[in-house]
């Protein structure tokens, strides 16, 4: 498989989410275990331009873990913020040097493509986190499923700690999403 893909699809559809989101809805639990949606929208600015610097390779040598504290405030300009964000990410993933060489985020270094599956990854996944803590809908393309079955195919079955909880047994004939959802400890009929 083409490591290479494009990544607006998927930061069109957390960009459709994050704008259907109310402020009444801030404090609702996500599938994301004690993760409200403040907290995960928190979490999206941190991680769409972690992930562009990781494109750029500005971050080399000096990124970070990301701050998961409950008490990491969210930015005032969220709305205006993560669209422009996520464009961005999708216009520094277009270019043919960021898939080269080893890069970095959150203080992990990694092959570039590997990087970009990881930063599909969390958009997709958070996507639908997002989606459906506020009751919206939600979809991902055939192409990025494909990819990040890929990617979790060795996911262990006791999960990956920090990263997913233990995989979540489902039916062979279960769709894509629900494979992937799976694979990242997620249940496709999680209720708040």
């Amino acid at each position: 498989m083409n490591p290479e893909f494009d990544f607006e699809p998927a930061a069109t559809a957390l960009e459709t989410v994050v704008c259907g989101i109310s402020d009444e809805q801030l404090t609702a639990a996500t599938p994301c275990a004690d993760t409200t949606v403040r907290d995960l929208l928190a979490h999206v600015i941190d991680l769409t331009e972690a992930f562009r610097q990781a494109a750029t390779k500005e971050a080399v040598g000096g990124s970070v873990a990301p701050d998961v504290s409950p008490e990491r405030a969210l930015a005032g300009d969220w709305r205006a913020r993560i669209p422009a964000q996520l464009k961005a990410l999708v216009s520094a993933w277009r270019e043919p040097a960021a898939w080269d060489g080893i890069t970095e985020a959150g203080g992990v270094s990694e092959q570039a493509p590997v990087m970009a599956m990881i930063a599909l990854d969390e958009v997709v996944v958070h996507a639908w986190d997002l989606a459906k803590a506020t009751g919206q809908p939600f979809t991902a393309t055939a192409a990025d499923l494909a990819v990040l079955l890929d990617m979790l195919s060795t996911t262990p079955p006791e999960g990956t700690p920090g990263l997913f909880g233990p995989v979540v047994p489902v039916p062979a004939e279960s769709s894509a999403l629900e494979r992937v959802l799976a694979l990242t400890g997620r249940s496709l009929h999680w209720t708040a």
